[in-house]
């Protein structure tokens, strides 16, 4: 099962794509990690899928990645007397916390925090941003406001607001029950919706305590702020574009796309490029060619992975959008300028023994043309560091800790595999090359570039050049 493909495709599961045939044939035409969306579905539902996805990972001996994604904070307005009104273009509307079915001059917003939070000014997006209302005057239970752009408004519809950085958990009542049923059911990775700081990653990290990795989802102007401390504290990432593009000009988004792939290619933390990636793909058997440009660009930045949402989930072509997707990466990172490109905005190495063995396996892999470079890990941390070289070679990570295996399924150009405890530095050596010729890494003769720390469990303080037999 050895993919031919450095960049990890994510995949969200869904009524089109629930099923043990449909997992496994995903799972064969190249998705590494499935997505869970908690917005939809019972917990039994998720149970029976992370139960079909751990059979498959049984049957193919592959470690697979689960990401369980949290549906966050939800901002709605209440209902309409009439389930739907049309807002004027200058017109006045009114928000409150009143019950009361609204009309076409006020509507409940059911979020006293939205309230204490606004000014005049600010700005406030309904429906994906369709509409969109500036504050004239407000108070602790209302909001004034003057219609900029009109049009339909019907009951419930989300609310945005850019700019406003709100006093609220990214983690509601629903969220934190949905975690602590994730984490039980052992799912590799909890995405967090909706971060504005980085004490929202620190709070769900107390919560998880270690049981699952924390993705931090960049959604909100307000985390860009604080987007360093926030990839420092989270153990991956998702650009997730949708939200993005309602609260942010349309043209920001490419530029924070690049500008947040090369902060977590900086502290070596896995990015995943995630939203209407292949959407058109939904309904249609091919996808646009500017769809295709997409999902290459965020190859050629380096992304660890690409993700496809409504794709997979309720779309009529789940097996086919994966088969185009994983064509896609392989053509842009089969291009002669693919490693030139991906490595324009590596950082230099910082200066640490570990980080001096890891820059100096990618160096030696090329050098001497290995096959591979063989990480031996306890925590991943090993592998990691050498991914973030982006080394022109594959990488094949060895571990003892099944979830290690399953969280290094998101990174680049890794393949992780599950293996018994070794005792020795030979054992360690020795198991590594066997799995490399097992595996498809390295044939009879090759030379790979061992990578590992010494006593096992310490950080990566060895290299070693190996001819393998």
């Amino acid at each position: 099962m050895r993919r031919l493909t450095r960049t990890k495709i994510v995949s969200t599961l869904g009524p089109a794509s629930s099923t043990e045939e449909r997992l496994a044939q995903m799972f064969a035409a190249g998705v590494d990690v499935f997505r869970i969306n908690f917005s939809h579905g019972s917990h039994a539902d998720h149970a029976e899928r992370v139960r079909m996805i751990r059979a498959l990972e049984e049957r193919t001996g592959r470690p697979i990645g689960i990401l369980a994604d949290m549906q966050g904070p939800k901002l709605r307005v209440g209902s309409f007397a009439a389930g739907r009104v049309q807002l004027a273009a200058g017109s006045a509307f009114r928000f409150d916390l009143a019950s009361a079915p609204g009309d076409s001059g006020r509507v409940e917003l059911p979020h006293p925090e939205i309230f204490a939070a606004l000014a005049p000014g600010a700005i406030l997006l309904l429906d994906d941003g369709k509409l969109r209302l500036e504050v004239t005057a407000c108070g602790d239970d209302y909001a004034d406001t003057k219609v900029l752009v009109g049009g339909p408004l019907s009951d419930h519809k989300g609310v945005n607001l850019p700019n406003v950085r709100l006093d609220i958990s990214p983690l509601t009542a629903k969220d934190r029950d949905d975690l602590a049923f994730a984490v039980g059911i052992g799912v590799t990775f909890i995405g967090l919706s909706f971060v504005q700081r980085p004490e929202d990653v620190s709070e769900a990290r107390d919560l998880i305590g270690g049981k699952a990795r924390v993705l931090a989802k960049l959604e909100k102007p307000s985390a860009i702020h604080h987007l360093d401390r926030i990839v420092e504290l989270a153990d991956a990432l998702m650009v997730a574009r949708g939200d993005l593009g309602v609260e942010m000009p349309t043209e920001d988004v490419p530029v924070l796309q690049r500008r947040i792939v090369r902060a977590c290619r900086r502290a070596g933390k896995p990015v995943i490029v995630a939203t209407q990636m292949l959407e058109s793909m939904i309904q249609t058997p091919t996808p646009t060619r500017a769809e295709a440009s997409d999902v290459a660009n965020a190859v050629y930045e380096g992304a660890d992975a690409v993700m496809l949402s409504g794709e997979t989930a309720v779309g009529a072509y789940p097996i086919e959008v994966v088969t185009i997707m994983e064509r896609i990466i392989m053509r842009a990172e089969g291009d002669p300028a693919f490693s030139r490109t991906v490595r324009l905005d590596e950082s230099p190495p910082e200066a640490t023994e570990a980080d001096a063995i890891t820059s100096a396996a990618r160096q030696a892999a090329e050098t001497i043309g290995a096959s591979a470079i063989l990480t031996y890990t306890s925590s991943g941390d090993t592998t990691l560091r050498a991914a973030r070289e982006r080394p022109p070679v594959p990488i094949l990570a060895l571990t003892t800790d099944r979830e290690v295996a399953r969280s290094l399924s998101l990174t680049w150009g890794v393949h992780p595999v599950f293996i018994d405890q070794a005792r020795t530095f030979r054992d360690m050596s020795s198991i590594a090359e066997q799995r490399a010729l097992r595996e498809g890494f390295a044939e009879p003769g090759s030379r790979v570039v061992f990578l590992a720390g010494f006593p096992v469990g310490s950080t990566v303080n060895t290299l070693r050049i190996s001819e393998v037999f």
